[in-house]
């Protein structure tokens, strides 16, 4: 086992550049490497691009999956169908991945007996339910644990595989419980599965699922594999975490904002990273960058087909050399779910009573305002959970007035965003851009400022704010700023 913050580094590449593959050799996993240069690394892997969809359910336009077939008790038999529809994806992948034929045949062994492994498990299962003493939502979970499971075993194996294929010894460490009839605690999971490895002369390949007693999938859901990046870092002593995207982390979406204005931030802090994951743009999930913040181990964020460039890193310790926004980002579709009561005032547990509702319906709430009657929280959902819960307390609360719209909120986000050359500045962009916010959320905390506006004016508030507030944000200015304050 590997002693504590030996050098090594565990590094985790997403499902979009996984699929890349090839491309991946010639970067990340080898590229110019060699000899001792190709180790001390321990690779996490999630599932090929849009294998997760096909296994659950798709996570954009929810388009139903394997599991959620399966869930559906109205769904019949089509589940199989959809899991036939999976194995072709995944034959289709190898076939992609592999041209020598024995290789191909190896991969698609694998997948076929996890494929058929499972659906033995979801026969039996549904017999099993048939019976009122089993109640099929008792395993569902489960099931999705399994489910969710047979995307990262397979992309895992199968990197494994081709790197053996081009001389590098490395080992596919299968984490996701397959025919394991116990369930430890993560940490031991990992603690097992390394015993043996010696990193100095193997190179893991660790499926991004792991069973464990914690159940990752419960508290999770899919963003499981950045928890087990960040507890195999821990566990196993890394120096440092990497995540491998297909982008860099840059101060907007390009895509928005101009390939030519947009800026890589060289460095930030987890607060930021935090933020960011509120807004939807995840460098890593707020719990497993928990884990690395407790283990003082930093987080690097790179592209996966930028080599060269050394990425974005991320600790607990970096704080801003003066305040200054370092990304703008926002959500569409976002919901503002109005509650107003006259009888509000002064009386407490109207937040409780909201908060539960929210809660059972599982909405994320991205933020909230409030006044003396009437409490604002700001959705991402759907509008049908939504609407429950518009239901639950009109019952709850029948004198209250509730009123729903879709709007869109833009945040500008920085370790340092104290006095207020920010917020006039930001205001002063709006305008220029003839912008008429609905609501601007500047907080004491100083690292965020979200500003409310319609749906039509949200591409063109990233651009004003990231123009006002990055382009042209240089040092004489923002002390011009300063003085005005």
């Amino acid at each position: 086992m590997t002693e504590p913050h030996s050098g090594h580094t565990v590094e985790k590449i997403g499902g979009t550049s996984m699929s890349r593959t090839a491309e991946l050799l010639d970067t990340v996993l080898i590229g110019k490497r060699r000899g001792a240069e190709l180790y001390n690394r321990i690779f996490v892997v999630s599932a090929y691009a849009g294998m997760t969809d096909s296994l659950l359910e798709h996570k954009k336009s929810g388009e139903p999956g394997v599991y959620a077939l399966f869930a559906n008790a109205e769904g019949g038999w089509s589940w199989g169908n959809a899991l036939n529809a999976v194995a072709e994806q995944m034959y289709a992948q190898n076939a992609e991945i592999f041209s020598d034929e024995g290789a191909r045949q190896t991969a698609n062994r694998f997948a076929q007996e996890r494929v058929e492994g499972v659906r033995s498990c979801l026969i039996d299962l549904s017999r099993l339910c048939s019976f009122g003493h089993f109640q099929l939502q008792q395993h569902l979970l489960t099931v999705r644990e399994m489910l969710a499971s047979l995307g990262e075993a397979q992309s895992a194996f199968n990197t494994a595989m081709l790197l053996n294929m081009h001389g590098v010894t490395a080992r596919f460490v299968d984490l996701t419980g397959w025919r394991d009839d116990t369930h430890l605690p993560l940490d031991e999971v990992i603690t097992r599965a390394f015993a043996d490895i010696d990193l100095g002369s193997e190179l893991p390949i660790v499926s991004g699922y792991a069973q464990c007693s914690e159940i990752l999938m419960g508290t999770y859901d899919r963003g499981y594999s950045e928890v087990t990046l960040s507890r195999v870092a821990v566990v196993t002593g890394a120096s440092e975490a990497i995540i491998h995207k297909e982008f860099h982390l840059s101060s907007s979406d390009p895509r928005v904002v101009g390939v030519d204005v947009v800026r890589v931030i060289g460095e930030t802090n987890y607060d930021v990273a935090d933020q960011l994951s509120n807004m939807g743009m995840e460098a890593i999930h707020p719990r497993a960058a928990k884990s690395l913040r407790q283990a003082d181990i930093p987080l690097r964020v790179k592209n996966a087909f930028d080599p060269e460039h050394a990425g974005t890193l991320i600790r607990s310790d970096l704080r801003a050399r003066a305040p200054q926004v370092e990304i703008v980002t926002g959500l569409k579709n976002v919901f503002a779910f109005e509650f107003y009561d006259q009888d509000m005032v002064g009386v407490k547990g109207y937040d409780v009573g909201i908060l539960d509702a929210l809660k059972r319906h599982s909405v994320w709430i991205i933020s909230k305002t409030s006044n003396a009657n009437t409490i604002t929280h700001f959705l991402k959902g759907s509008m049908k959970a939504i609407r429950r819960v518009e239901s639950d307390l009109a019952a709850a609360f029948p004198n209250a007035e509730i009123s729903l719209r879709k709007v869109s909120i833009v945040s500008a986000i920085g370790r340092d965003l104290s006095g207020t050359a920010v917020l006039m500045q930001a205001i002063k962009a709006l305008a220029d851009a003839s912008i008429e916010p609905l609501g601007v959320h500047d907080l004491i905390r100083k690292v965020d400022l979200q500003v409310v506006v319609e749906q039509v004016d949200f591409e063109a508030t990233i651009k004003a704010l990231h123009k006002g507030l990055i382009e042209n944000w240089a040092p004489a200015q923002r002390e011009k700023l300063h003085a005005a304050a």
